[in-house]
């Protein structure tokens, strides 16, 4: 269903808010540059935005003492798109510059600008030294600025230029034009990742208490506001057709149709391991991911036991937080693509992945 409550069937052109499944599309299209000579992953931050090359290290002593430090190393290119550069996010709760976020509004004011949200970030301190752990965090929110400012052009008209257009992704933006809202699916959960001061533990605690509802995340991940909302981390809408052809241009090695997005070697690169086994497993909020590194923007499979999925080595996709899903599985010649609106403790997006992977006859 696309409505439970208005009993509307979900049709196969059905939009949704993909979250985190954003992730993937910016840093492919950051790469365009890349193959253009325009940085390279070594490349400090700082050398594009100034304001994050005097970022400080918030760290604390065991006493709890806390004190900002000066940067081991700086932050680079590589480590944004790997999640190594420091960074949080707002709904983890393991480092008190989480809650610097919260307090600073960062990921549900939809009226700032994505540079706004950036110089809001730059007056923070980082969560961890770079390159010293894995963790998952607003820093392909960082990632997209780059894009702009590189780029001299809006993160959505980039997007449509390097990758929608190009794909012929039609129903792939930061906004819902009104023509096609009522194929815009409904959000259902515990409560919204998105809200003000929403953390997993609350979310967690809600689950636990069997709360499963139809919510509107409007506020946090708003339809109608493409003039400011556009982040990296998430919001963009898409469907699944829309999805798959992004998915199958990444297994085709950077092209469809014709059309060259990548070329195969900078796609091997990106969804090559780039977290070193001292600081593996990954890990988001206490859960852990076995049996996976992570690339640039997307995650990819070491070990397929450790996982605990079926699956193939140098298998590589990524998840958002509505329960929406792709990988990519470049040994079995397979992409998929899975969509719901489910914010909830289950997930469907494995059962599928079973069902897949069951469905394979040699």
């Amino acid at each position: 269903m696309m409505d439970r409550e208005r009993g509307q069937a979900l049709p196969g052109d059905a939009i949704f808010r993909i979250y985190s499944m954003t992730k993937p599309i910016v840093c492919s299209a950051l790469m365009t540059l890349f193959e253009e000579g325009r940085f390279q992953l070594f490349t400090p931050v700082a050398t594009f935005i100034p304001a994050l090359g005097a970022v400080k290290v918030l760290q604390q002593d065991g006493d709890g003492k806390q004190a900002e430090v000066d940067p081991v190393r700086p932050m680079t290119v590589g480590d944004l798109m790997a999640h190594m550069a420091g960074f949080t996010y707002t709904f983890l709760e393991d480092s008190p510059v989480c809650e610097l976020y919260r307090a600073a509004g960062l990921m549900y004011d939809a009226s700032r600008t994505l540079e706004q949200f950036v110089q809001e970030l730059a007056r923070l301190p980082l969560a961890y030294q770079p390159g010293s752990r894995w963790h998952y965090s607003v820093s392909i929110d960082v990632a997209a600025y780059l894009i702009e400012v590189i780029s001299g052009r809006p993160l959505c008209d980039f997007l449509q230029e390097r990758i929608f257009g190009p794909l012929g992704m039609v129903d792939t933006d930061f906004c819902v034009p009104e023509a096609k809202r009522p194929r815009l699916a409904a959000m259902y959960g515990a409560c919204d990742i998105g809200a003000p001061d929403m953390t997993l533990s609350k979310q967690f605690a809600a689950w636990e208490q069997g709360v499963l509802e139809r919510f509107d995340a409007e506020e946090s991940y708003p339809v109608d506001q493409p003039q400011t909302f556009a982040r990296g981390g998430h919001g963009l809408f898409s469907t699944t057709q829309d999805y798959m052809r992004f998915a199958q241009m990444l297994l085709n090695g950077g092209t469809l149709d014709g059309v060259r997005i990548l070329g195969r070697k900078t796609l091997e690169l990106m969804h090559t391991n780039r977290v070193p086994a001292a600081l593996l497993p990954l890990e988001i909020g206490g859960v852990q991911i076995g049996g996976y590194g992570f690339g640039l923007g997307s995650r990819t499979l070491l070990d397929v036991g450790l996982a605990g999925i079926p699956g193939s080595p140098g298998e590589f996709g990524w998840a958002g937080a509505a329960s929406t899903y792709y990988w990519v599985d470049p040994r079995e010649e397979l992409a998929a693509v899975f969509m719901t609106q489910y914010q909830g403790p289950e997930e469907p997006n494995q059962d599928f992945r079973a069902l897949v992977y069951q469905a394979i006859v040699d």
